[in-house]
């Protein structure tokens, strides 16, 4: 799209307000936690000390509400303590000379950019602490001051994790949702493949739900019974549904079977309802009755025949171990030698360096961002000293916390910061010029402010902004400062720095849209050897190794999300096309989704060990792997993949055969065939705004 219409379109997303469900406890119980540290700041140490320590709180309070399934309290710790080394080193460095200072700063960008590549929790708290760490480096007077300082921000961290610990509120939140949404998507899928028996299934959820399922030893412990096998029998209920449903291997398209199967995805999508609802809210299971009654009615075998009967079977049978499965207390704790294991911080150390060594390559968008917020921050900072405004951290500060590796997300935020920070400011100075608060009313507005902020976080970040920049404009109020010393210089800055975040990604950008092809390239691959992997189960059935089967269906899910948000992004970039239109996109994942779902089919019908090898099914099995490969090479060099190897293969050792192989092998063949279609097809005339992608 153009310039013009990307611009319009952030500026749209900036200021737009979500509707989301709130979390008042949660909000309030930070908002508590910095009032204690603002109050004991305030009433022992001075209204500096009592700056720090509430900076340090409300940093570790905004890590604890990322989307990190790490406990609570490890994110509070990990915020307050790193940007209490953060602020000492600092004025250790910028107080002796301010070249030294933005030496440091370029340091300290450089790694907190690069911090993205561990992902997006450590990139916030890694970018709050260079921003914060701006303001928090002014306060202190004298290096003992300092490590005091240090130490009240720590001291701050140190309070919301205690605080965690001793009033948590909805244990294992964030985990029941994760799991509940993986089953409410299963129920979802069982009704819309009611009225199209191919309907596609969005992996997104049940991926939500395994990260989620990874723990630390000592939450392996904890966990609720609950919590541990009913993502796994998600995960095979799937295909299961799929394969009722499918006319070509499952029930006629019509007549009285046809209606069962329609009764049965009924069924199935109540009772996988009701486990979701009993997870999310950790209650009692309550299931309709005649929903059972389908599941369990008598004459489902006079109905069925063939995989069509093993699958409706199956598909009570799992439905009742999700049952059990979901009831609060029905089940054991689960031993940690059962669990997927999370890696503790310091393991976690070599597995971040790692990641951040795998970015440093040309053309790596984390790179690209790391240098933009080195680069940014440091003139923002200088531009601030030259102006006469005075509080020059504002503009760096406002530029780190907007920026983001990409387009879209860079853009929304630096019009929503300055937005909110124009209305937020105005509220303040009204509230000031009416009330004219002193030491502590400043301390209570200021925790007031964080604390709506904390409430409505999830509703935008213009939203957010609003309240930080009231509570910015109380707390240092809270040192003495007039609001007309403070809320100028914040606007004026806050617009330098959005402005520079925003001039930086146009000058050095990092654009998802040339990089569509290689997102597509790795689908097709990793569809390829999910297809290969399952394919070698119908080969050597005695030899079947099914964790090479569930590794490659992670990776074609790993491929298909990457694909989907590459699109997303690219979707809102002014960039032309290159190489790829977005309807050859649209329809090449329209392909592979299918793709995907005709081998998901192949590995609901495994055989068992004892059966001998499907005649065809290997040579099958390396024509695609070696194709598929071939063809991802193809489609990252801008040409059209061929499947000459594939029609080789159908042609020289015929179909593979018997049962549901049937028709699946040329069913794939016709998938990888509309993907080169797809990427044959000319791109459409530009239809004005310059949007192919």
């Amino acid at each position: 799209m153009s310039w013009v219409r990307a611009l319009k379109d952030t500026a749209r997303s900036g200021l737009r307000v979500e509707r989301t469900r709130l979390q008042p406890l949660i909000a309030l119980r930070a908002a508590v936690g910095l009032a204690i540290v603002i109050g004991a700041g305030l009433a022992f140490l001075g209204p500096g000390s009592a700056a720090s320590s509430a900076f340090g709180a409300y940093m570790a309070a905004i890590a604890t509400f990322q989307k990190s399934w790490r406990p609570r309290p490890v994110l509070a710790l990990s915020a307050g303590l790193t940007l209490a080394v953060s602020t000492f080193i600092g004025y250790l460095v910028g107080s002796s000379h301010t070249l030294a200072f933005m030496l440091l700063l370029a340091v300290w960008s450089f790694a907190a950019g690069l911090m993205w590549a561990a992902g997006p929790t450590a990139g916030i708290i890694a970018s709050g602490n260079v921003a914060i760490m701006l303001v928090t480096v002014t306060l202190p007077t004298s290096v003992p001051q300092a490590a005091g300082h240090a130490a009240m921000i720590a001291a701050g961290g140190v309070v919301q994790a205690l605080l965690i610990v001793l009033f948590p509120i909805r244990r294992w939140g964030a985990q029941r949702d994760a799991l509940a949404d993986a089953l409410a998507a299963e129920a979802d899928y069982a009704r819309r493949l009611r009225q199209d028996p191919v309907a596609s299934f969005d992996p997104e959820p049940l991926m939500k739900a395994r990260d989620a399922a990874a723990v630390t030893v000592r939450q392996a412990r904890r966990r609720p019974a609950e919590l541990h096998g009913a993502r796994g029998l998600a995960e095979r209920i799937r295909p299961v549904l799929a394969l009722l449903a499918d006319p070509a291997v499952g029930a006629p398209a019509e007549g009285p079977a046809r209606d069962r199967v329609r009764e049965l995805l009924a069924a199935a999508g109540s009772v996988l309802d009701a486990a979701a609802s009993a997870i999310r809210h950790g209650e009692a299971v309550r299931l309709p009755a005649p929903a059972l009654a389908v599941l369990k009615a008598p004459d489902t075998a006079d109905l069925f025949q063939g995989p069509a009967l093993r699958a409706a079977r199956r598909l009570a049978a799992l439905l009742d171990d999700v049952l059990d499965t979901a009831e609060p207390g029905s089940g054991r704790t689960a031993d940690p030698g059962e669990s997927m294991l999370r890696p503790t911080l310091p393991a976690l150390a070599p597995m971040v360096l790692a990641a951040v060594r795998a970015e440093l390559r040309p053309g790596s968008p984390i790179l690209r961002h790391a240098v933009r917020v080195t680069a940014v921050a440091c003139a923002g900072y200088g531009i601030g000293h030259a102006l006469p405004f005075g509080h020059a951290y504002w503009a760096p500060m406002a530029s780190v916390m907007v920026m983001r590796p990409d387009f879209t997300q860079t853009y929304t935020r630096a019009v929503a910061r300055f937005g909110g920070t124009l209305v937020g400011v105005a509220l303040a100075t009204a509230v000031v010029q009416l009330a004219h608060p002193g030491m502590y009313v400043s301390g209570l507005l200021a925790v007031v402010s964080a604390g709506l902020m904390y409430t409505f976080m999830r509703t935008g970040y213009a939203v957010s902004m609003v309240f930080v920049s009231a509570y910015v404009v109380f707390l240092l109020g809270m040192g003495g400062l007039r609001w007309d010393q403070t809320v100028p210089d914040r606007v004026m800055l806050t617009l330098v720095g959005g402005v520079l975040a925003m001039i930086s990604y146009a000058v050095y950008p990092a654009w998802e849209t040339p990089r569509l092809r290689t997102r597509l390239a790795d689908w097709v691959a990793a569809n390829g050897r999910y297809a290969a992997a399952v394919l070698g189960q119908y080969a050597d059935p005695a030899g079947a190794r099914r964790d090479e089967v569930r590794s490659a269906l992670l990776a074609v899910r790993d491929a298909r999300v990457a694909w989907q948000e590459a699109v997303d992004r690219a979707a809102g970039e002014p960039v032309r096309h290159r190489g790829i239109s977005g309807a050859a996109a649209e329809d090449a994942g329209r392909a592979l989704a299918a793709m995907g779902r005709h081998v998901m089919l192949l590995e609901a019908h495994f055989p068992d060990r004892s059966r001998p090898p499907v005649p065809g099914a290997a040579e099958l099995a390396r024509a695609l792997r070696e194709a598929t490969e071939a063809g991802a090479k193809a489609v990252r060099e801008r040409r059209v993949p061929d499947w000459e190897g594939v029609r080789t293969a159908l042609a020289d050792g015929g179909t593979p055969d018997p049962g549901v192989l049937r028709g699946a092998a040329r069913q794939l063949l016709d998938s990888l065939e509309e993907v080169s279609e797809a990427l044959r097809t000319p791109p459409r005339p530009d239809s004005g705004d310059g949007r192919h992608a």
